[in-house]
C-alpha cells in the first residue's frame, strides 16, 4: 500500500510509518504470552495434524468436540502451525498480521473519499485503541472478525461510488465470512452498510434494492455453506458441536452464540454476575461502554466520535443524496451506534474485549469528522464542535487515567494541559488575524491530536508490554477493575472479592465445590475463595475453567507412555483443563462437557463404551467446569462419579489421576 501517485511527498512516508509502527506495536515481544488462549491454541494444534479437526474446528485431533465458535480464525492459525510448527509465534503472529492489514484497509477506505490526514488519523486512532492492541496480540477470533468487517466497509464504499453490483456483493461475502469467525456479531454492521448503500448509491431505488438483495444472498452463501455442511453431516461421524445442547450447529448459532447473548438465556453457560439494572453479566445501559470494565478498553474517543458524528451530519443536512461525507458518516456512525448499543444492552455473556469491533468505526468517525470540521474551523459551529470534542476527550481521558491513580500519575496533568491549550487555541483562532491563524494551524492540529491520543497510546504501549493469557484478557495497566486488578489474563479488582461487585468471580461468588488448584485470582479484597481455583490457574494441575494449567513432568511422562495405543491419552472436565495437557503432551485429550464442562457430552453410557473399548487411558480429576468448580451437574458429574466409584485414585505430579485400564476391585 503505497498511496496515490498524486499525493504530496509526505504522505507515503507517513503511511509507511503508520503501518510499520503498528506492526512493531503488535509484534514486539509477542512470544512472551506463551499459548495465550490455550483453548484456541489446542484447537490449532489439532487442526494442524487432522484435516477433519481443521474443517470442524475440533479441540482435539481425535475429534471428540469442537470449540464453541466457527473455525475461520482457526484455519489461519492451523496453516501457520502446519508450516512453522506449534509455538507461540505461529499461534499469535496471524492475529498481529490481521491487525496490520485491518489498519491498512481502514486507511485505504477512508482515503478513497477523504484527505491523507483523515485516513492517517483514522488508522492511528484504530491502531492505538487499547483493546485493539490487546486482541491483535491474542489468538481469539475477534482479530479476523474485525479485518473482515473493515474489508466489508471498503467494499461498500467502492460500491457506493458507482452503484457497483460486484462490490456490494463482495461486501456481503466479507460479512458472511465474518460469520465464520464469530457468528452473529458480524451482522451488527449490516444495517449501516445497507443503509449507506440504499441512501447514497447513484442509481434508482429499484436497482439499489435488488443489489442489496444480491449482497444479502452472497452473505448467506458465504456464511451458510459451512453451516449446511456441518448440519447435514451425520452426527455419529463428526465431532460434537461445542457450546450446543443438542449437537446442532443451529442450536449454537441461535442459542449460546446468538439470541442468548442478547437476552441472557444461554443454556450451558456458567452463569455470571447480576448487576443493578442489568443482566447476569453486569449492569447494562447507555453507560456500559464507559464503566470500569469497558471504559479503558475502548471509550477514550467515543465522546469525540459522537460529537463529531452529530456535527458532521448537521453540517451536511442539505447536501445531495449521494454526498460522500454524509454517506461515510452514516456508514461508520451506524456501525458505531448499532454495535455499541447492542453491546451496551445485551444481557448475556459480553466480555470487555468484544468492544474491539467498535475501534475501526471510532477511528473512521474521528478521522473523517475531525478533518472535515477542521477545514471549516473558521466557522463558529465547526470551531465549537471541534472544541467540544477535544474538551470531552480531555476530560474523559483524565477520568480514565484517574482510575489507575498510581500508574504514571504525570500523564493526567499532561493530558489536561495539552487538551486545554488546544481548546483555547481553537477558540482564539476565531478572532486572530487570518494570516496568523493559518500559521498557527499546524501547531494547533498537532497539539490537538497529541492530546487526544496520549491516554489511549499510553494504555496501548502498556498492553503491548504485558503478557496475556486465559479466556478473558484485558488491556491497560491493571486489567479491567482499576487499581488492584488481577493479572492480564483473568479477573482482578473488577470481579474479585473486593472489586466493584463483591462476590463475583474469584471472590467466592460461586457455590462451594471448586477444585483445589494452587492458583487463585486476587482482587482488591484478597485471594479468591471457592471460585478461585476454578477461574485461576492451577500450578502443575489440569487447569481451570478460564485458564489452562501446565502439567507436571511426571504426569506428562505417564500420559506419553503407550500414547499411540489410545484415541485419547486422557479425559478431563472442561476444555481449558484438557488444553494444557494436550498442548504439552502433543496427544489428544478429551474435554468432557466442552468449554464450560456443561455440554451434555459424552453421556455416561458413551463414556463407558469408550473406556471398555480401551480408547481412553486416564481420567484427570479436578478439571475446570461450570457452576461449582468440580464435576458438578449433568453428564460431567455422572462421568466423574462413575470413575471415582470404579477406578482407583492415584496422585501423579500433584494431580489426581485414574487409570481407566485398571478397574478397582
Amino acid at each position: 500500500m503505497r498511496g496515490r501517485e498524486a499525493d504530496q511527498p509526505w504522505v507515503r512516508p507517513a503511511l509507511l510509518t503508520l503501518l510499520t509502527g503498528t506492526a512493531i506495536l503488535y509484534l514486539w515481544g509477542l512470544g512472551a504470552s506463551g499459548w495465550a488462549n490455550a483453548f484456541y491454541t489446542a484447537a490449532a494444534q489439532a487442526g494442524s495434524t487432522s484435516w477433519e479437526a481443521f474443517f470442524f474446528g475440533s479441540s482435539d485431533a481425535s475429534n471428540f468436540i469442537t470449540v464453541d465458535k466457527p473455525p475461520a480464525s482457526l484455519w489461519v492459525m492451523d496453516m501457520f502451525v502446519r508450516v512453522f510448527g506449534l509455538n507461540s509465534w505461529s499461534v499469535l503472529v496471524p492475529q498481529a498480521l490481521e491487525g496490520v492489514a485491518a489498519v491498512g484497509v481502514l486507511y485505504a477506505t477512508v482515503r478513497r473519499w477523504f484527505s491523507p490526514a483523515a485516513a492517517l488519523l483514522a488508522g492511528a486512532v484504530f491502531a492505538l485503541t487499547p483493546v485493539a492492541v490487546l486482541m491483535f496480540r491474542f489468538n481469539n477470533p475477534d482479530a479476523l472478525l474485525v479485518l473482515l468487517l473493515v474489508l466489508g466497509a471498503y467494499a461498500t464504499v467502492r460500491a457506493v461510488e458507482n452503484a457497483s453490483t460486484r462490490w456490494i456483493v463482495w461486501a456481503g461475502v466479507f460479512v458472511g465470512f465474518g460469520f465464520l469467525a464469530k457468528m452473529m456479531q458480524t451482522f451488527l454492521v449490516v444495517p449501516a452498510f445497507a443503509l449507506t448503500y440504499l441512501v447514497a448509491a447513484p442509481t434508482s431505488v429499484r436497482r439499489r434494492t435488488g443489489q442489496l438483495l444480491l449482497s444479502g444472498a452472497a452473505m448467506i452463501l458465504a456464511a451458510g455453506w459451512w453451516v449446511a455442511a456441518v448440519e447435514l453431516w451425520p452426527k455419529n461421524s463428526r465431532p460434537y458441536i461445542g457450546g450446543s445442547q443438542n449437537n446442532s450447529i443451529l442450536n449454537l448459532i441461535f442459542g449460546y452464540n446468538g439470541f442468548g447473548r442478547l437476552n441472557g438465556n444461554e443454556a450451558g453457560s456458567v452463569g455470571g454476575m447480576g448487576g443493578a439494572g442489568g443482566g447476569r453479566w453486569g449492569a447494562t445501559g447507555l453507560t456500559r461502554m464507559f464503566n470500569s470494565e469497558m471504559g479503558g478498553q475502548i471509550s477514550w474517543l467515543i465522546p469525540a466520535a459522537l460529537i463529531l458524528l452529530v456535527a458532521g451530519l448537521t453540517l451536511g443536512r442539505r447536501a445531495p443524496r449521494t454526498d460522500r461525507t454524509r454517506a461515510a458518516l452514516v456508514l461508520w456512525g451506524g456501525w458505531l451506534l448499532v454495535t455499541g448499543l447492542t453491546l451496551s444492552f445485551a444481557q448475556g455473556i459480553i466480555h470487555p474485549y468484544y468492544t474491539v469491533a467498535l475501534a475501526p468505526a471510532i477511528g473512521a468517525v474521528v478521522g473523517i469528522g475531525g478533518t472535515q470540521l477542521w477545514r471549516h474551523r473558521d466557522q463558529l459551529l465547526s470551531c465549537l464542535a471541534l472544541a467540544a470534542a477535544l474538551a470531552a476527550t480531555t476530560a474523559w481521558a483524565y477520568v480514565l487515567l484517574n482510575r489507575t491513580p498510581n500508574w504514571h500519575p504525570w500523564l493526567r496533568p499532561v493530558v489536561v494541559l495539552l487538551g486545554g491549550a488546544a481548546v483555547v487555541a481553537l477558540i482564539l483562532a476565531l478572532v486572530l488575524p487570518p494570516k496568523l491563524a493559518r500559521r498557527a494551524a499546524v501547531v494547533m492540529a498537532t497539539v490537538s491530536v497529541v492530546a487526544a491520543v496520549t491516554g489511549p497510546a499510553a494504555y496501548a504501549v502498556e498492553t503491548a508490554s504485558a503478557t496475556h493469557s486465559g479466556a478473558i484478557p484485558s488491556a491497560g495497566p491493571s486489567g479491567f477493575g482499576g487499581p488492584g486488578g488481577g493479572p492480564r489474563g483473568g479477573f482482578g479488582g473488577g470481579f474479585g472479592g473486593g472489586g466493584p461487585r463483591a462476590g463475583g468471580f474469584g471472590g467466592g461468588g460461586f457455590p462451594q465445590g471448586g477444585t483445589t488448584g494452587q492458583g487463585t485470582m486476587t482482587g482488591q479484597g484478597g485471594a479468591g475463595r471457592q471460585g478461585g481455583a476454578m477461574f485461576g490457574r492451577a500450578a502443575g494441575g489440569p487447569g481451570s475453567l478460564l485458564n489452562a494449567g501446565k502439567p507436571d513432568a511426571a504426569l506428562v511422562t505417564a500420559l506419553r507412555q503407550d500414547a499411540g495405543r489410545y484415541t485419547w491419552v486422557a479425559a478431563t472436565v472442561g476444555s481449558n483443563s484438557a488444553a494444557g495437557i494436550q498442548i504439552t503432551t502433543g496427544d489428544p485429550v478429551m474435554a468432557i462437557g466442552g468449554f464450560n464442562g456443561t455440554d451434555p457430552t459424552p453421556t455416561l453410557t458413551q463414556f463407558q463404551e469408550y473406556v471398555s473399548q480401551g480408547k481412553i487411558h486416564y481420567f484427570i480429576g479436578g478439571g475446570g467446569t461450570g457452576m461449582g468448580g468440580g464435576q458438578s451437574g449433568g453428564t460431567a458429574s455422572a462421568v466423574a462419579a462413575w470413575v471415582q466409584q470404579n477406578f482407583t485414585q492415584t496422585t501423579v505430579g500433584g494431580t489426581t489421576v485414574y487409570d481407566l485400564t485398571k478397574p478397582s476391585a
